[in-house]
């Protein structure tokens, strides 16, 4: 039907623009995030892109929930601006008939954000998390670039190496310092050598001195020489095969009965009934005042958006210190919720307000008295 049709219509407009301006900002964001741990150190550089990709996939489904609201917000909000929920509702369609096209739009978008959540969002934190680990795990020569200052995985050591080969293999005005137990020591040389003897690695330098500092003695011990050996670590073997709570599968959630395990799963299927309530809050909210301006019911939205996802992460780590339960936080946070979003839109739709109650009552009481 028309009524139908026109506000799908719209919604889909709407939404559409929508999704790509917060893409955009997200993907921008988190370009910011993703190039300032490469430059930390925790990301390679040259998987970026690849990092990039997991962390906005993770993140789709909140994009997706945030759009559909403001869609919503910002149609509603204009049809009644501009009277034509004045029209409708004078040809019998009260505002609870909204609710039956709206999610007739959203509920292939609520499914997506579903399997989002339950899905991608584990497969894509793994990916990043390995990606990130296996980078960190890398031997301490292939942490090592010309002209920087780089440390170990150990953090004992800084390597400086001015040039190398093609190879990675050579190197010259190599610079060591390394702290231990015994002091503090600097070693520079001309030339390195990276060389192998049984299962460990060895950096051969030459033509250089080491200069030695003591922690109980005042002064320090100056010595050159020809040749002289560092070993350095290697990669680490394995990866950690469990990673965080975030990275496991959803039926490995439900198997497990540990509370951070329960408060991960409250969240995710948080997302989910958030992405429902927040549909029935936008009918709710959505009104339209001249005088009040086109950002207003935008700006209460993304409020409400944030305050309400703010309250999902904060029950997360209530659920995970065992303040509350899982179940207790569900019903709690959304069920309080939906409940207040259709007393509000139950409110709206009948036109139900406590000053024309008030005012009826008296008016009948001052016909009781006259009479």
């Amino acid at each position: 039907m028309l009524f139908h049709s026109s506000i799908r219509k719209e919604l889909a407009r709407s939404f559409g623009a929508t999704l790509v301006v917060l893409f955009t900002i997200v993907v921008t964001i988190m370009l910011i995030r993703t190039l300032g741990l490469a430059t930390s150190g925790s990301v390679d550089p040259k998987e970026v892109v690849l990092v990039l990709g997991y962390t906005v996939l993770g993140r789709l489904h909140i994009i997706l929930t945030m759009a559909l609201f403001i869609a919503v917000v910002s149609v509603l909000s204009r049809m009644h601006r501009d009277s034509e929920m004045v029209i409708w509702m004078g040809s019998g369609r009260g505002l609870a008939g909204l609710l039956k096209p709206i999610f007739w739009f959203a509920w292939p978008l609520l499914a997506a954000s579903a399997v989002l959540v339950f899905l991608a969002w584990p497969w894509a934190n793994k990916q990043a998390d390995d990606l990130r680990e296996r980078f960190a795990q890398r031997g301490d020569l292939q942490r090592v670039a010309p002209g920087q200052f780089q440390e170990d995985s150990q953090g004992q050591r800084v390597f400086f190496i001015d040039k190398d080969t093609g190879d990675g293999t050579e190197g010259r005005n190599v610079f060591i310092t390394s702290t231990g137990i015994q002091g503090e020591s600097t070693v520079s040389a001309r030339a390195a050598k990276l060389t192998r003897q049984g299962n460990e690695q060895f950096l051969q330098l030459s033509m250089g001195q080491r200069v030695e500092m003591f922690p109980d003695q005042q002064g320090f011990r100056v010595s050159e020489f020809e040749q002289y050996g560092v070993r350095v670590t290697e990669a680490g073997a394995t990866l950690n095969p469990n990673g965080a709570m975030k990275t496991r599968w959803t039926w490995d959630l439900l198997a497990q009965p540990s509370l951070q395990a329960h408060a991960e799963l409250a969240w995710r299927l948080g997302l989910v009934l958030c992405a429902l309530n927040l549909v029935l809050v936008a009918v709710a909210i959505s009104t339209g005042n001249p005088r009040a301006g086109r950002s207003g019911n935008i700006a209460f939205a993304m409020f409400a958006f944030l305050l309400y996802f703010n309250l999902l992460n904060l029950g997360e780590t209530w659920v995970a210190r065992g303040n509350i339960s899982a179940l207790g936080f569900l019903v709690a946070l959304h069920g309080s919720v939906f409940v207040m979003a259709s007393l509000w839109l139950a409110k709206r739709h009948e036109n139900f307000s406590f000053r024309s109650v008030w005012r009826n009552r008296r008016s009948r009481a001052d016909i009781g008295a006259a009479a």
